[in-house]
C-alpha cells in the first residue's frame, strides 16, 4: 500500500481462485489507517498484506533486503504519563504481531525471487529476507544523527517507515490477520531521499508483483 488520494482498487485480479485487491495508502500513519478502515468495510477481505519501501537501521541490512515485520511499534507514540511510552492507549499493547503465517509465506517468496533487470542495475543481486521489529513514525529518516538516536531508543528495530504499525492497528481493532514486508531502499541517512526515489521508481513494482504471488500462487 502506497500513495494516493483515495481509496480505490488499482488492481483487481484473481489467481488460482483467490481475488486480490491491490490500492495505494498514501503516506504516513493517518493516511494508511484511513485507508485500511475503508478497505476492510468496502471489500471485507480476510488478511491485509502492507508492502512498499523503508530505511534500515540495523546496520547489517543492505539495499534491496526485504523486512517482514513480524512485530511493529509506533516510534513516535509517546502518551507519557497516562500510558508508557509507545503504548497504544486503551489497548494496552506497544507491540502489534502479525500473523506468522502470512509472515512464512511473504518470505518463502522473497528467497524465490530473482531480481529483474532493473533491480540488478541498482546494485541488488542477492535479496537477503530478514524477520523482526519494524518501526513506524510520521517521520521521513535522513539522516545519520537521526537513525542512530532510532537505534538507540528501539535496538531491536531492523527497520523503519511511516504506515505499518497504522495498518496493524487497524487490522488488530478488527479481527484481521495483517503482515508487512518492506524492502530497504536506503540506509535512512543524508542520502536517502535520493534513494528512496530511485529505488521507488526501479524496484518497487516488482518486489510488490513477487510478494503478490507469494500469497496467492
Amino acid at each position: 500500500m502506497r500513495s494516493s488520494r483515495r481509496c480505490a482498487p488499482t488492481t483487481s485480479s484473481r489467481s488460482v481462485g483467490v481475488a486480490t485487491i491491490a490500492v495505494v495508502s498514501r503516506i504516513g500513519k493517518v493516511a494508511a489507517a484511513t485507508t485500511t478502515a475503508i478497505l476492510l468495510e468496502r471489500f471485507h477481505p480476510r488478511a491485509v498484506v502492507v508492502t512498499g519501501l523503508a530505511g534500515a537501521v540495523d546496520p547489517r541490512l543492505a539495499i534491496g533486503d526485504v523486512v517482514i515485520a513480524e512485530r511493529l511499534i509506533q516510534h513516535d507514540l509517546d502518551a507519557r504519563p497516562i500510558f508508557p511510552r509507545y503504548e497504544v492507549p486503551l489497548l494496552g499493547i506497544a507491540e502489534l504481531v502479525a500473523d506468522r503465517a502470512i509472515c512464512d509465506r511473504l518470505a518463502a517468496g522473497i528467497e524465490r525471487f530473482v531480481p529483474p533487470p532493473e533491480v540488478v542495475a541498482l546494485g541488488v543481486t542477492a535479496p537477503r529476507v530478514w524477520r523482526g521489529l519494524v518501526a513506524s513514525g510520521d517521520q521521513f529518516f535522513a539522516s545519520v544523527e537521526a537513525v542512530a538516536a532510532l537505534r538507540a531508543e528501539l535496538p531491536e528495530a531492523l527497520a523503519v517507515e511511516m504506515e505499518g504499525a497504522a495498518v496493524a492497528q487497524v487490522c488488530y481493532e478488527h479481527g484481521v490477520p495483517f503482515a508487512v514486508a518492506r524492502v530497504i531502499s536506503d540506509a535512512a541517512d543524508h542520502g536517502a531521499a535520493v534513494d528512496f526515489s530511485r529505488f521507488l521508481a526501479a524496484a518497487c513494482g516488482p518486489y510488490a508483483r513477487a510478494l503478490i504471488e507469494a500469497l496467492v500462487g
